[in-house]
């Protein structure tokens, strides 16, 4: 299974909400986090970004080989281990090429949180497709939610995270309302977040405040087992 986040607006916090989800599925089973934005190394605390990564991957064209996948796994935490993205200026990948990486990603056992950015690029717009479960991140914020109700893929959305930050006029029932989705979680923007992906810690000290969301988020799409549906 993979589920994939994405935001229609940069600085949304899609990356932090990807690592923090594929951190909570790794308490329950081995999992890895597809980063196909860009910065979960950093979010991860890593020190330098690994390369090659998925872009180099994908710009091999449609029929690259699946096994080659594995060679390009970092283990980043306990029963979590993350495919880089790479190196982001050697050219763009084929559409093709994107859906490619789903079906073979889609074909492991494992499961998968896929970090997707603003999902801008034509290969991550197909990876989406073939995925499946797309969750959109977004503040309540008019100008974030005006473009996610126009993004072409708010139609294969399952259902939205919230960022909510004191001081909104725009809360969960406003999300539901523009984009006709529920919101799975509504996460509040605390210092104790910021601070733990710029110390590098968040996988160790993973703050209660996003993980517990996150959980119960992810049980909601049916990470978890048939149980998630109850």
């Amino acid at each position: 299974m993979l589920v994939c986040f994405w935001s229609p607006k940069g600085g949304s916090g899609t990356s932090v909400v990807s690592a923090a989800a594929a951190l909570v599925l790794a308490r329950e089973t081995d999992a890895r986090i597809i980063d196909l934005a860009g910065d979960q190394p950093a979010v991860l605390g890593l020190a330098h970004d690994p390369v090659p990564g998925l872009a180099d991957w994908m710009r091999a064209g449609p029929g690259a080989p699946v096994d080659a996948l594995e060679h390009l796994a970092l283990e980043v935490a306990p029963r979590l281990t993350l495919l880089a993205a790479g190196d982001p200026y050697g050219g763009p990948a084929l559409p093709e090429s994107g859906a490619a990486l789903a079906v073979a990603l889609d074909a492991d056992p494992r499961p998968g949180v896929c970090d997707l950015g603003r999902l801008d690029d034509p290969a991550a717009r197909a990876f989406a497709e073939v995925a499946g479960v797309g969750i959109v991140v977004v503040r309540g914020c008019y100008l974030g939610l005006r473009r996610a109700v126009r993004h072409p893929a708010i139609v294969d959305a399952v259902g939205a995270i919230l960022i909510d930050e004191h001081g909104r006029s725009l809360g969960a029932p406003d999300v539901e309302d523009v984009l006709g989705i529920p919101v799975l979680a509504s996460i509040p923007a605390r210092t104790s977040i910021a601070r733990a992906v710029d110390a590098g810690v968040l996988p160790t000290r993973l703050p209660d405040s996003l993980g517990r969301p996150l959980h119960h988020a992810l049980l909601r799409v049916g990470c978890f087992g048939s149980e998630a549906a109850a």
